[in-house]
């Protein structure tokens, strides 16, 4: 209720006035909740067969997701480090259930895509483990900082083809590059994570949904020269107002030779769909309170053309990639117990058995890689990414991590 409390005027004003009462009633009432807790597992490095999520529900519209009974502490699960799972918000992960519709009505067998806005890489991730192995993902990210998380999370995820640039959208426009898909999540005002992170809401005004507008067109206006004839531009925001969705596909339409492509979707996921009057294209939005899952929406919009044969401007890679880490080695590896492995993710030195080879050794949590370590005898120097070590101080008494073996 303090939420609600903490909501501008102006934001109730127009969110009442899209939504049908009982959608509103029932959006605010979300804010007494507790936000659902959901993970991904990484299908490249979870076994099925293997491995099971402790109390976990499966999210019915995303593959290898679950939703959580509880919400454990990620930063000293050994596993959340090796890129074993990510923890992502369940309504994001409708995108997998995009790709999936999409690639068995495909006649190709690999797709070259790109996401124009990743951090922190969530989606990204979702992304590359969806599409068919032989392709390759871009995964880009304007500001710096950002775009080393995306590295840093991209990297642990650990697929092939996965490249992280750190360019604006201009950039990929001026280069001539193509692209079979791409995925434009737009930054937007954040209107649909409220719930999940209350500083959100001091950050929105309408000027800010004004400005958002303006730079979602701008985004999708250099992505467009950028996607084949007869791809794909999946539009996103996790934010709820007609004018930064439903109004930004209406310009997309007038604006370029485009055409929405509708989804099979079911009737117990509670997906809403347009809420801007006279605008019945097929979109999807998750609302807190009636879908599971915090603020979504989403369009699917394919260029209209036939093939297309490459100017000489078209380019087959962007200018500059970032340089991922060198976290593994070839030759031995040793297994930690968990007290090891939350020494190493801190950076600490470790004493390994009289036994390991000396040198470069690859160290791992439950069969799984987390980095290597300079074994010189009398220790292993840890060689972990300095940037990426836990900080915190705190020593869990006991393992409970979210996925069992």
């Amino acid at each position: 209720m303090q939420a609600i409390m903490q909501l501008p005027a102006e934001f109730i004003r127009q969110t009442e006035a899209i939504m049908a009462p009982e959608h509103f009633r029932r959006y605010l009432k979300s804010f007494d909740e507790e936000p659902p807790v959901s993970i991904r597992l990484n299908p490249a490095k979870m076994d099925g067969a293997r491995w099971t999520v402790d109390g976990g529900e499966p999210v019915p519209w995303c593959r290898h997701a679950y939703y959580l009974d509880r919400r454990p502490n990620f930063t000293f699960d050994p596993l959340f480090h090796a890129g074993c799972y990510y923890v992502q918000e369940a309504a994001s992960m409708f995108l997998d259930e995009v790709i999936r519709q999409q690639t068995v009505n495909s006649k190709s067998s690999n797709c070259k895509s790109l996401d124009l806005c990743a951090a922190p890489g969530g989606k990204s991730t979702l992304l590359r483990s969806a599409l068919p192995p032989g392709s390759v993902l871009y995964s880009n990210e304007p500001v710096r900082q950002r775009a080393a998380v995306l590295l840093e999370n991209v990297q642990k995820w650990g697929y092939r083809n996965h490249h992280v640039t750190n360019l604006y959208p201009r950039d990929y426009r001026k280069a001539g590059i193509r692209f079979n898909l791409i995925l434009c999540d737009v930054p937007c005002s954040g209107e649909g994570m409220f719930r999940k992170d209350p500083a959100t809401i001091g950050e929105w005004s309408p000027q800010n949904v004004l400005r958002c507008q303006q730079l979602q067109r701008d985004i999708v206006s250099d992505a467009w020269p950028c996607l084949d004839d007869d791809g794909l531009l999946i539009y996103s925001t996790c934010t709820l107002n007609t004018r930064e969705n439903e109004e930004n596909i209406r310009w997309l339409l007038a604006e370029f030779d485009a055409e929405v492509v509708p989804l099979a979707v079911k009737p117990e996921w509670h997906i809403t769909g347009s809420l801007l009057p006279g605008f019945a294209e097929p979109v999807y939005r998750f609302i807190p309170g009636i879908s599971r899952g915090e603020g979504l929406f989403m369009c699917v919009l394919r260029k209209r053309g036939g093939s297309r044969t490459l100017s000489k401007g078209d380019k087959t890679q962007p200018v500059a990639t970032l340089s991922p880490l060198d976290l593994h080695v070839d030759g031995p590896h040793v297994d930690l117990t968990y007290q090891q492995a939350i020494a190493y993710l801190r950076r600490e030195a470790l004493i390994l058995s009289p036994d390991t080879p000396r040198g470069l050794v690859e160290v791992c949590f439950m069969g799984h890689p987390l980095g290597a370590v300079k074994n010189i005898g009398s220790r292993a120097n840890n060689l972990y990414p300095k940037e990426w070590r836990i900080k915190s101080t705190y020593i869990p008494a006991t393992y409970e991590p979210p996925i069992q073996c």
